[in-house]
């Protein structure tokens, strides 16, 4: 075995690496319930491609009632398909910010999950209306109404990933949690409702494992921000404050109605938005109805209150759903951190 080679005076020590970095490597664990909750999530995997899809049968469905499930699940995708993404970039921000191993390992599991929730919107739009959401030439006035909301709406979420592009290393940890339970509150009260109002067996499946993966996510928001809310600065829970108003306006667009003066859409948009919901709604999607939909979102937004409030963060008003609270001022696009 050949000697090992040690210079006169001692070796020499490695250069510093400039931070933010992945590199050196470390595997730190603090909070041993999010290590719990990440074997858990390992677990409970599950492959979309194993739903009865051979049930999902277009021929069971009027025109517009594909249509309007295309169209719902569209609308779902301008949430749905940024989650990857967006947690993604947080999981890569974890391993340069080096936060402890099961963060990092957390912000993966919700990764991989929110594909899983991503390829599902794929898989029925394709089944039930080729070419959507916007590949394809609509034939007449309803399909075209459907076609250019698309338009407008994925707009939006262009407009919202930029600003999610730039917060992400802008914003500290509480900040981007609060935003993230935010979005996991609103989907795992979404996809719960969903889920017990569908008459379709291959929904029911998917909408029961995606919110169970939701409530999953949630788990770990909360867990990570009982440790991060202590301390807060005055500065730092009063951007909360706007970042939940914010949210708010955002998910609405998929968990109720989008509120008027925010969003980038024609005078139209609105009415056939109604009209299109109300297709998926008759085809037995499991889409509530416009007053179920406003109680739901306003249960979400209680237990948020009740959360946020506990840690002396303001609670915004919503005066849409009738909740008193902090008047938030308009918000620029570009300050929402968008996430479902």
């Amino acid at each position: 075995m050949a000697d090992l080679t040690i210079p006169e005076g001692g070796f020499w020590p490695a250069p510093q690496i400039p931070q933010p970095n992945i590199y050196p490597m470390e595997w730190r664990v603090e909070t041993e319930k999010l290590a719990a909750i990440y074997e858990k999530s390992k677990r409970m995997v599950w492959n979309p491609a194993d739903l009865p899809w051979d049930g999902l049968r277009p021929d069971d469905f009027t025109r517009e009632q594909r249509l309007g499930i295309m169209y719902w699940f569209a609308v779902l995708a301008n949430f749905d398909a940024s989650g990857p993404a967006v947690f993604a970039r947080a999981t890569i921000q974890a391993f340069e910010k080096h936060e402890e191993d099961p963060v990092r390992k957390c912000f993966f599991s919700i990764t991989r999950d929110e594909m899983n929730h991503e390829e599902c919107c794929q898989r029925t739009i394709a089944k039930l209306w080729p070419g959507g959401p916007l590949d394809w030439t609509p034939s007449d006035d309803l399909e075209s109404a459907a076609h250019n909301n698309i338009g407008w709406l994925y707009h939006n979420g262009g407009r919202y990933w930029n600003g999610y592009s730039s917060a992400v290393g802008k914003y500290s940890l509480p900040v981007l949690f609060t935003s993230f339970m935010m979005g996991e509150m609103a989907a795992s009260t979404l996809f719960r409702g969903m889920a017990s109002g569908t008459q379709h067996p291959v929904f029911g499946e998917m909408f029961q494992r995606i919110g169970r993966d939701e409530s999953r996510h949630l788990q770990i928001c909360m867990t990570i921000l009982e440790n991060e809310w202590p301390g807060l600065t005055d500065d730092t829970k009063a951007l909360i404050t706007r970042q939940l108003r914010a949210g708010f306006v955002f998910l609405s667009m998929i968990l109720w109605e989008p509120p008027e003066g925010f969003w980038e859409l024609p005078p139209y948009f609105l009415a056939n938005h109604r009209v299109l919901m109300d297709h998926a709604r008759e085809a037995g999607l499991g889409v509530l109805s416009y007053e179920e939909q406003a109680e739901n979102w306003r249960v979400a937004m209680a237990r948020i209150r009740v959360i946020v409030e506990r840690w002396g963060i303001a609670f915004p008003a919503i005066p849409e759903l009738d909740l008193e609270g902090v008047q938030v001022d308009f918000i620029d696009p570009e300050e929402i951190i968008p996430v479902f």
